[in-house]
C-alpha cells in the first residue's frame, strides 16, 4: 500500500512540528520531506497534516495514524537492535550516557581499566548530551542517571545515591557572609537553572524556598551552573560529587534532604539480555567498591 519508510518522515513532523525541523532531525533536505509526506498521503488516500502560521498540525487521520505509526517504528528499531546485537562473543562498544561531571571522574579511576583488562575486545564509548538520550531509539545503550527512573520501558538498578548541597565560592562568602539556614536564602543571590534544567528537582527546590531571592545568573548545565558559583556571583544546590572536589567551595548548608535520589544504571530490555550488556551490567555491580566512591564523592 504505501512504502514502511515514509512514516519515519511522518512521524518527525508530528513530533517537530514542522518540515525544516523534520528535515534537521531526519539529516535530509525539506523538499525531501515534503515529498515523501505527500506521497505517502497520495497512496493512504487522505491528508496527514495541515500547515498553519504555529506549524504543522495533524489532521484527523494523522492523529488516528500515530499510534500505529509509533508501533511500526518501535518493532523496526527492536529488530534493528536484534539484528546488531545478535553475537555470543564479547566484542563491540557499549555506548554510555552519564552526565558530562562524570566522564572525568570515571577516566581518572581505574574502573574502565579493569574492565578492558577483563574484556579487551568491548570498548566503552561515552556519548554526551543536554538531554536524557532515548535508549529505546537507540541513542545510547547504557545510561547512568539520578533520580528515579522515568522510563517505564528501561530496566537496571540502583547503584549508588546522588546527595546535594548549598555551595557558595570562598570569595562570595567573605564578601557576603553566608546563609545561616535554607529560610536566609532569600536574602543572598542565587545562580539558577535554565534551559533544559529548568524542571530540575534542584531548580523546583530553589524557587521552593527563595522565591523571591535575586537570581545574579542562569545556566541549563550542572557544570556551567558550578562555574558561576565558582565565579562568586551567588550560591546554589550542587551535586556533592563535584562541588566537595572544588578548593574555590564551600559547603554553605549542608545536604538536602528533599534533593536526594538514587544512581540507577538503566539499559532497555532487548540489549540487557546481549553479550557484552550484560558484561559490563555484571562488572559495574561486581566494581561497586569502585563505582560509588565516582558517584558519591
Amino acid at each position: 500500500m504505501f512504502e514502511w519508510d515514509d512514516l519515519r518522515y511522518f512521524l518527525a513532523v508530528a513530533r517537530d512540528g514542522s518540515t525544516l525541523a523534520a528535515a534537521r532531525a531526519l539529516g535530509v533536505n525539506q523538499s525531501t520531506v515534503q515529498r515523501r509526506i505527500a506521497e505517502l498521503e497520495r497512496r493512504t488516500g487522505h491528508a496527514l497534516a495541515r500547515r498553519h502560521p504555529s506549524g504543522y498540525q495533524l489532521t484527523e487521520f494523522g492523529e488516528a495514524l500515530l499510534p500505529s505509526a509509533e508501533a511500526v517504528e518501535a518493532a523496526a528499531l527492536a529488530l534493528e537492535r536484534q539484528v546488531r546485537d545478535y553475537s555470543n562473543d564479547l566484542v563491540g562498544t557499549i555506548r554510555l550516557t552519564c552526565p558530562e561531571p562524570l566522564v572525568a571522574r570515571i577516566t581518572a579511576s581505574p574502573l574502565l581499566d579493569r574492565f578492558h583488562e577483563r574484556y579487551p575486545a568491548l570498548r566503552v564509548e561515552f556519548v554526551m548530551s543536554d538531554r536524557y538520550l532515548d535508549l529505546s531509539k537507540g541513542e545510547a545503550d547504557v545510561a547512568l542517571r539520578s533520580g528515579e527512573p522515568a522510563d517505564e520501558n528501561l530496566v537496571g538498578r540502583k547503584i549508588g545515591d546522588s546527595i546535594w548541597a548549598v555551595y557558595a565560592s570562598r570569595s562570595y562568602v567573605q564578601q557576603h557572609g553566608r546563609p545561616q539556614s535554607v529560610a536566609d536564602l532569600a536574602h543572598h543571590a542565587i545562580v539558577g537553572f535554565d534551559g533544559m534544567l529548568i524542571n530540575h528537582r534542584a531548580a523546583r527546590w530553589f524557587a521552593s524556598v527563595a522565591p523571591d531571592a535575586t537570581v545574579a545568573a542562569r545556566n541549563n548545565s550542572i557544570l556551567g551552573v558550578l562555574l558561576a558559583v565558582k565565579s562568586g556571583v551567588g550560591v546554589a544546590p550542587l551535586p556533592t560529587t563535584i562541588a566537595d572536589t572544588e578548593t574555590d567551595l564551600v559547603q554553605v548548608l549542608p545536604p538536602v534532604e528533599e534533593l536526594a535520589r538514587g544512581w540507577y544504571l538503566l539499559t532497555h530490555p532487548d540489549l540487557r539480555r546481549t553479550p557484552r550488556i550484560r558484561a559490563f551490567f555484571d562488572f559495574v555491580i561486581e566494581e561497586l567498591a569502585i563505582v560509588r566512591p565516582i558517584l558519591m564523592g
